[in-house]
């Protein structure tokens, strides 16, 4: 017991930086996707790749045939993708976090097969894969 109480200041701060370590991993929700995984659904077909970024960024560059609806319009806008219900439907952003939150919307909606693209956008350009304008 004395170790502890000798040692509080050093223990606390090293509970501290194992949750601050394992934050992001937690914060991660939903399946994910590598690139090599979601080109692969998307070769077999009946795949929405549905992008969630601002309209901006998709003009940027994005997936082909991709279907933009932005994170904040989603819940409002689900009409238009239902049809993909049972279909694989693969959220991608600029990173991979939106696109986690967009599979949770997805799958409260009954999207059964709604996956996120680990690493966003920005993972499948630095893999060499191709966008569109």
């Amino acid at each position: 017991m004395n170790f502890i109480s000798d040692n509080l200041f050093l223990l606390t701060i090293a509970i501290i930086s194992g949750g601050a370590l394992l934050l992001p991993s937690l914060q991660r929700r939903g399946a994910r996707l590598t690139q090599l995984q979601a080109t692969q659904k998307i070769n077999q077909g009946k795949t929405l790749v549905l992008d969630v970024r601002s309209a901006e960024e998709f003009a940027s560059g994005h997936l082909a045939n991709a279907k933009n609806i932005p994170l904040n319009e989603l819940e409002s806008r689900l009409k238009e993708i239902e049809k993909s219900k049972a279909h694989t439907v693969i959220a991608v952003c600029a990173s991979g976090v939106r696109s986690s939150s967009a599979v949770a919307i997805l799958n409260k909606a009954g999207f059964e097969q709604a996956f996120s693209l680990d690493g966003g956008v920005a993972a499948w350009q630095s893999q060499g894969l191709p966008t569109v304008k």
